[in-house]
């Protein structure tokens, strides 16, 4: 029988379980390449730093949260993904320092733990992302995929994603950003 997933926003009083499934993703095998921080800087951060990451990112922040984390959860209560939805407003500056010139939505901190891939719950964490975006009246969303990580390349793409051709260079390398229209 396959497993059944429930894919929601998180609530504020679940940091523990934020933090966890951060770590988790931390430790696979292409984190150097997925992620802007190492599984040992995120294990050294107090928890006060996960309560507010949690406050900020899920259903209890309110309707003007500039961020929306979503989890696929196994029927038996096991978290084995994640999706983090944050909104970009024209003017402001990026990440990598860069002006914002249309709003629109970024999607971060995607992950599947290796034992629930390829049966679509990616697509359904990418769906509630984008359509967490898309209710907020932003019609684009973009990520930054390794260049050298193929498999999270080919896994956006299936979810409606596509090259832009624009490059940024973060701490993890060469990185291509991605697009889809929402």
């Amino acid at each position: 029988m396959a497993t059944q997933y429930q894919v929601r926003p998180v609530r504020a009083d679940e940091w523990n379980e934020i933090k966890a499934l951060r770590l988790v993703a931390l430790s696979d095998e292409v984190a150097p390449l997925a992620f802007l921080e190492s599984h040992a800087e995120a294990a050294a951060r107090p928890d006060a730093f996960w309560q507010e990451r949690a406050r900020a990112s899920s259903v209890d922040a309110g309707p003007n949260a500039g961020a929306r984390q979503f989890v696929a959860v196994t029927v038996d209560g096991t978290w084995v993904g994640t999706a983090v939805a944050l909104v970009e407003r024209a003017g402001d500056r990026d990440f990598a320092d860069s002006i914002i010139e249309t709003s629109g939505g970024h999607l971060v901190g995607v992950y599947l733990h290796p034992d629930h891939r390829g049966r679509g719950v990616l697509g359904d964490l990418v769906a509630a992302a984008t359509g967490w975006l898309h209710d907020l009246g932003l019609d684009r969303v973009r990520l930054y995929c390794h260049e050298d990580n193929g498999r999270a390349r080919r896994a956006y793409e299936k979810a409606g994603f596509a090259p832009t051709g624009a490059r940024v260079t973060s701490v993890v390398g060469p990185e291509i950003e991605m697009a889809m229209t929402l």
